[in-house]
C-alpha cells in the first residue's frame, strides 16, 4: 500500500482553516483538508484519509503545507500532483508529490516549521492600503521600525515557556517550545516581514508574537518586554492577536537535523528533507 507525501499551497481567505469541520446538522465547513480529501477520492477512486502537518487557522495561507495519505492503488507519481490540482478549486494547489515510507507521519516526524507574517505600514496620502495583495498582508497605520523588532524577536530564540504568547485556551498540557530563528526585515519600502522558525507553535502563537513585535516597532513596548513575557507567562503583557491574512506557512522540515542543512536558504533547490516552494510564489 503506497504512502504519498504532498506539498500543498493555498490561499486561506475563503477557508475555515485546514482541519475538516462538521456542523451539528451534518454539513461541512469549507476547509482545505475537506477539498483535498475530495480531490483524492476523485483521482485515486477510493476514500483515503489525508493528514496535514499543521492545522492552520481560518484565513491563514500556506505554500509549504505537508500532507500524506495511503492508498490501495499505486498512482503514477509523476502525474499525481497535476491530477489532484486539476480536481481542486482555484485557491488550492498540490505543488509536489512523492512516495514515502509506510510509517511517514507528517505531524510526528516534522522537525521544524517556518511561518511568515507580512505587514504593510503607513497611511494615506503617503501610503494607500494594499489593494492587490490585501488578503496576504496585514495593514497597520503605524510606521514600524524593524531594528528594535528584530532585537526583540532575537530574544525569543531558544527553549522557553510560551504560555504568555498563546491564547488562553490553547488546549496543550505543555507550553514549552523551541524557537530556532526569529527575524525581522524590510523587503521593500513600507513593508516589514517577520519570519519565525520553531519546533512547533501554540494556538495563535505566531500571530501574538507578530502583535507584540508590532508594539515594539511602533515604540509602545521596549525590547525587554519579551523577557518579561517569557519569565511571567503573562498574556496581558503581550500584544494583540493580529488577523490571519498576514500569516503564511512557508515550509516544514523533515530529517535528522533540527533545521535544513542550507538554512536559512529556502529556495526551489532545498534539500530532500524540506518540502520547499519557490520563495517568489504568493502569498
Amino acid at each position: 500500500m503506497p504512502r504519498y507525501r504532498l506539498q500543498v499551497a493555498y490561499d486561506g481567505t475563503d477557508f475555515h482553516g485546514w482541519q475538516r469541520q462538521v456542523r451539528s446538522d451534518g454539513t461541512e465547513l469549507r476547509t482545505v483538508q475537506s477539498v483535498l480529501q475530495n480531490a483524492i477520492l476523485k483521482a485515486v477512486r477510493e476514500t483515503s484519509p489525508v493528514i496535514g502537518a499543521s492545522r492552520t487557522d481560518s484565513g491563514v495561507h500556506a505554500i509549504g503545507q505537508v500532507a500524506a495519505f495511503s492508498s490501495d492503488r499505486e498512482f503514477p507519481i509523476e502525474n499525481l500532483a497535476r491530477a489532484l490540482t486539476s480536481r481542486l478549486p482555484e485557491d488550492v494547489q498540490v505543488t509536489r508529490a512523492e512516495i514515502v515510507e509506510d510509517d511517514f507521519d507528517p505531524i510526528k516526524t516534522a522537525r521544524s516549521k517556518c511561518y511568515r507574517y507580512d505587514f504593510a505600514c503607513g497611511r494615506p496620502p503617503e501610503v494607500w492600503p494594499p489593494l492587490f495583495d490585501r488578503h496576504v498582508v496585514y495593514r497597520t497605520a503605524y510606521d514600524l521600525d524593524p531594528e528594535p523588532m528584530a532585537a526583540a524577536g532575537a530574544r525569543l530564540v531558544g527553549e522557553h515557556d510560551f504560555a504568555g504568547l498563546a491564547q488562553k485556551h490553547h488546549g496543550r498540557d505543555n507550553t514549552i517550545r523551541s524557537i530556532y530563528a526569529c527575524t525581522v526585515s524590510s523587503p521593500s519600502p513600507r513593508r516589514v516581514r517577520l519570519e519565525v522558525v520553531g519546533s512547533g507553535f501554540l494556538y495563535n502563537m505566531v500571530r501574538i508574537i507578530a502583535g507584540t513585535l508590532l508594539e515594539v516597532g511602533r515604540g509602545r513596548f521596549p525590547v525587554e518586554r519579551i523577557d518579561e513575557i517569557l519569565s511571567t507567562q503573562n498574556r496581558r503583557l503581550a500584544g494583540q492577536t493580529l488577523p490571519p491574512q498576514g500569516l503564511c506557512l512557508r515550509w516544514i522540515h523533515y530529517g535528522d537535523e533540527t533545521l535544513p542543512p542550507d538554512f536559512p536558504e529556502r529556495g526551489p533547490n532545498a534539500p530532500d528533507g524540506v518540502m520547499s516552494p519557490d520563495p517568489e510564489m504568493s502569498p
